[in-house]
């Protein structure tokens, strides 16, 4: 339990507002890898355990969170004070703790190399300290609003994310994608911008949110006493959320989870929460969430338009 300490989980939630039209330069991946005209890929590092990918806006290089949470793209407002001062439509947030005020934006383009996405909305939000805690320069989070037209393969085995453009109907337009062999599937629920997993502790059916920045898995308080005899307390840890609140709760690894009789994880570091505002959020019950412990043991597409997610057996060890 040594690696527990304070913890940033990005889980952010936006009302919809329209917002006043911005004219913004396009934001480029200098490191993406073009495969063709619909598929790339890009490294990413892991900053604890958050996948980051550097970008480039305004000729300045900074950090993008890869967040399947979060529902828009996210700007740092300490690197865009510019765009905080006018214009400003307010939209609030609302995380694992709190909410909070942020303020819209309207992007012209945000390019990713040859691929671009048009007339894109983006929220400003004052993440300093995000920054303060992980050391790192934040230029922003990737969610929900730009992943969805792509197939997205986020794989920590090679610590990057391939993303591949998909028609109406989430088939890919180019086919030859990926070396390695799918091994398995399964379908979600897309809450809103949220994945929804039915997923199993022991024999108890919860629904779980799968979240791709959340640093360590989450567990409602309001469970049965079934569920939590597969929770192994170990110590109590600091939470800070997103708006910079904070919460002690009990951490340690959850046992026993798994998707069906083909798919199931080891154990996994958890914690204790109250959930009530995330389920408010999705509209829907939610009695988890899957974060870096689900993508560490399973290589992991998301397909949102097909509403499923593929897996990637990782190789075997020698």
């Amino acid at each position: 339990m040594g690696k527990f300490g304070f913890m940033v989980l990005f889980l952010l939630f936006f009302s919809h507002i329209q917002a006043e039209e911005i004219k913004l330069d396009p934001i480029v991946f200098p490191n993406a890898e073009v495969v063709n005209e619909n598929t790339f890929r890009i490294p990413f590092k892991l900053i604890d355990h958050l996948m980051v990918v550097e970008a480039e806006l305004f000729n300045k290089k900074g950090n993008f969170i890869i967040d399947t949470g979060s529902e828009q793209l996210i700007l740092n407002q300490v690197h865009f004070p510019n765009l905080y001062l006018q214009h400003q439509s307010n939209v609030k947030t609302s995380g694992v703790l709190t909410t909070t005020n942020a303020y819209q934006k309207f992007l012209e383009e945000f390019k990713l190399q040859n691929l671009s996405l048009k007339n894109a909305n983006a929220h400003v939000i004052d993440l300093s300290h995000i920054e303060k805690k992980k050391h790192m320069n934040l230029t922003g989070i990737i969610g929900y609003s730009v992943l969805k037209d792509y197939e997205i393969f986020i794989d920590l085995y090679l610590n990057q994310i391939t993303l591949t453009k998909t028609d109406h109907y989430g088939n890919k337009l180019d086919q030859k994608v990926y070396l390695e062999k799918i091994t398995d599937s399964i379908d979600f629920q897309l809450k809103k911008h949220t994945i929804v997993l039915k997923t199993f502790v022991g024999k108890e059916e919860m629904n779980f949110a799968l979240d791709s920045g959340a640093e360590i898995n989450q567990l409602n308080t309001r469970k049965s006493k079934k569920v939590l005899s597969y929770f192994k307390p170990g110590k109590r840890i600091v939470l800070t959320g997103a708006a910079n609140e904070k919460a002690e709760v009990l951490a340690g690894k959850l046992y026993r989870v798994k998707l069906n009789d083909r798919i199931y994880f080891g154990p996994m570091n958890t914690i204790i929460t109250n959930l009530a505002k995330l389920s408010e959020a999705f509209g829907t019950s939610i009695d988890g969430v899957l974060g870096y412990e689900f993508f560490l043991q399973k290589r992991t597409i998301v397909n949102y338009k097909k509403e499923k997610l593929y897996f990637i057996n990782y190789p075997l060890k020698n």
